[in-house]
């Protein structure tokens, strides 16, 4: 198998995207957010390599086409961020705390994890960006020392979380107000959650966009600073 992998040229593109489309079948059928596109996608690419004995590496380095859409993606955010900048301006301020205080509630938590349970130094740096787009989480974990393909997973992992039970925590928590939402969950699952939070409204979308390049800007001003912190 892994010698069809290296004679398809685009072989790994063409298996993730067909994982998503599966994904986004199933959440239509099944119209539940635990049914979560990416997280099937990743279900069924995990199981689909593990079934056939499919190195990894290469397998990476057959679908890293796909790595190089993660910027581009990113900047495409700025479409809802465009059309609300008005409301955008009239609310910086919570905008720039919300971040602040998530990047630094996050940062906190990972150090009491890590601290209570005696996890290296390289494992603590390799969960620091957890909350923050791949984009900007891989420089970060690299740079620190990190893991960077752990750190990816791990914020994939929480893209995905904040995708599926974002609204049902803002509802327990009686969150109505657009602008706390996308705060909340722009800083804390990056463009996965925001992909969610755009379902919601215009708004909150735009204002999510606007969090979580807040959110990755202040994690790689703030991560070597707390990194410095555990030794």
């Amino acid at each position: 198998m892994n010698q069809l992998i290296i004679s398809i040229s685009g072989f790994g593109v063409i298996l993730c995207l067909l994982g998503y489309w599966v994904g986004v079948f199933i959440k239509k059928k099944m119209k539940h957010p635990v049914f979560n596109p990416l997280l099937i996608a990743v279900v069924l690419v995990i199981l689909f390599l593990f079934m056939f004995d499919i190195d990894y590496a290469l397998f990476r380095d057959n679908s890293e086409q796909l790595s190089y859409l993660l910027t581009p993606a990113t900047v495409s955010l700025a479409i809802p961020l465009s059309r609300q900048i008005q409301l955008l301006r009239k609310n910086y301020k919570a905008v720039l705390i919300g971040c602040f205080s998530g990047v630094a509630a996050s940062f906190l938590c990972i150090l009491g994890f890590c601290l209570i349970f005696q996890i290296s130094y390289t494992e603590y740096a390799t969960l620091l960006p957890k909350s923050i787009t791949t984009a900007f989480g891989m420089g970060v974990s690299g740079e620190l020392g990190g893991m960077v393909n752990v750190t990816i997973a791990a914020i994939i992992v929480s893209g995905i979380i904040g995708n599926v039970f974002a609204e049902a925590i803002c509802k327990i928590a009686r969150i109505n107000s657009p602008i706390a939402k996308g705060i909340g969950i722009g800083c804390a699952a990056h463009a996965i959650g925001t992909s969610k939070v755009m379902e919601m409204g215009e708004t909150e979308g735009a204002v999510s966009g606007l969090a979580l390049i807040v959110s990755g800007i202040l994690t790689v001003i703030l991560a070597p600073v707390f990194a410095g912190c555990y030794g």
